[in-house]
């Protein structure tokens, strides 16, 4: 039973309806390669005891029949999700100690689906990074390992990417505000979904950028994701931007069938100074789709070249109103104070002892942003940039392009330590690929296809049309089967 955290999501609730295996073996299973993977960093809050009282109710639930297809599959959830009665502290020392009375909607649902939570995940502090070197918690290594070098996840979601990768468990919640469940998914091997804007909840997920910000799962394959993502949708009377829609069974969609469908390439995507290895990739990409029957076609996104200006104006502006809410009176780290100091000084100190440096760094530049006498040079002007990057992708897909292919990223893992106390704009350019889909609300997934030269796993990006998700999944999973990629990490943890 020791290898049953292998197992993918699809696999595992077969075996589970069928008895051949229980919730709780599964588990069990899980529990133990995480105690084994402590090195990797992935998992920073454990539930065990949790864990299985949750799989011994799913079995009880499998017994009956009719049971969901998510019941009973263990599931590892990123930190940034409140977590009834677990430590929920978006890896950051400012909500150290802090244990929700309430469930996030997207954790609720998975949870009414009879999942089983293993535990908390690590990420970037506050989801503000690329490569998991700012939470409070330390870094998360990449399960893929070159030369001795330990390489980065990815961030934010790189404890969640990290974790499947690993196989600590079946799957797992990210969230994405940039780029931050697709990058970390291609860095790692995985499938990442980010769903459209409006499709999963926010409420009870610790908001970075409200406008932004949106939840979905992180899996082995385009099916495993399909299934995931059916059970965390749904309209949330809780969320003001949740959308009333009905949600599809997106996995009886998975036909591999896309003859005809229409591809955009986008001829902005192909920046100076790409790496040959993610031309290749993406050429390779494009004639697999050829091949399975799809028309390619190029398009154009003329403004492109500016949703990384556009991005890193309006994210940091958000996060700003949203981390004001951390002044060490209601919840979480409160500083040490000294007679006679006052509320200014405490809120001063526990922000300072609360929030790291990158942290600090978007709020500050988020502060100057909205100050008077600089809102209209910068903000307003990034939210007009972000109305013509959405009216740009409206257009393509007006002519009836049914979805689009780029790389997620612009090149491969990197080691850690590299970036991160180089230039920040250095590191914020692993967002070129992924941040126009946050910008305009699309959904897109990341699917591994290749290796770079190193032998590190890369991911093509499909980018769908608004609340089409059903579409873009089938598109990805007719390149899943087409790339084959099955390779996995060297166990060295």
């Amino acid at each position: 039973m020791g290898e049953l955290n292998k197992l993918t999501i699809s696999e595992a609730r077969d075996r589970l309806r069928s008895k051949e295996i229980s919730s709780v073996e599964l588990t069990n299973s899980c529990l133990a390669e995480i105690d084994a993977a402590d090195p990797l960093g992935a998992f920073v809050h454990k539930t065990p005891e949790l864990a299985l009282a949750q799989a011994e109710n799913a079995d009880e639930r499998l017994s009956q029949g009719n049971a969901p297809d998510m019941c009973g599959i263990p599931l590892g959830i990123k930190d940034l999700f409140c977590t009834k009665g677990v430590e929920s502290q978006a890896a950051s020392r400012i909500l150290e100690g802090f244990k929700p009375e309430y469930e996030s909607t997207v954790s609720q649902n998975l949870l009414d689906n009879g999942t089983v939570m293993l535990g908390k995940l690590n990420m970037d502090e506050f989801a503000m990074g690329s490569s998991n070197e700012t939470s409070v918690y330390g870094d998360v290594i990449n399960p893929w390992k070159i030369d001795e070098r330990n390489l980065t996840p990815g961030g934010s979601s790189g404890g969640s990417a990290a974790a499947v990768a690993a196989d600590l468990c079946l799957a797992a919640t990210g969230t994405d505000t940039g780029g931050s469940i697709r990058q970390p998914a291609a860095f790692t091997g995985i499938v990442g979904i980010k769903p459209t804007y409006g499709r999963c909840s926010r409420w009870g997920v610790i908001a970075f950028a409200s406008s932004l910000d949106q939840a979905g799962p992180m899996t082995k394959t385009v099916r495993d994701g399909a299934i995931m993502l059916e059970a965390m949708a749904g309209h949330d009377p809780k969320d003001s931007t949740s959308v009333s829609l009905p949600v599809p069974n997106f996995e009886a969609m998975l036909t591999g069938n896309i003859k005809g469908k229409r591809i955009g390439i986008p001829k902005e995507y192909r920046l100076e100074g790409m790496p040959s290895e993610i031309e290749k990739l993406w050429s390779d990409g494009t004639e697999m789709l050829r091949l399975a029957g799809a028309k390619i076609e190029d398009v154009s996104l003329p403004h492109t070249k500016y949703a990384l200006p556009a991005y890193y104006v309006i994210a940091p502006a958000e996060a700003s109103s949203n981390l004001a809410r951390y002044d060490g009176v209601r919840y979480g780290r409160r500083a040490a104070l000294s007679s006679g100091d006052g509320i200014n000084e405490m809120y001063e100190r526990t922000r300072a002892e609360g929030f790291g440096s990158e942290v600090k760094r978007r709020v500050m530049i988020g502060t100057y942003v909205l100050s008077a006498g600089f809102y209209d040079a910068y903000y307003n002007r990034a939210r007009r940039v972000r109305a013509l990057i959405k009216e740009d992708f409206d257009k393509v897909f007006s002519t009836g392009i049914d979805a689009i292919l780029t790389p997620t990223t612009p090149s491969a893992a990197f080691g850690l330590g590299e970036m991160s106390d180089a230039d920040p704009v250095q590191m914020y350019l692993n967002d070129v690929f992924t941040v126009t889909v946050n910008l305009a609300g699309l959904p897109g997934v990341s699917v591994p296809t290749g290796f770079d030269k190193s032998g590190l796993p890369l991911g093509l990006q499909v980018i769908g049309r608004p609340w089409e998700e059903a579409d873009m999944l089938n598109i990805a999973y007719s390149l899943e089967q087409s790339a084959d990629f099955s390779a996995k990490p060297s166990k060295w943890w």
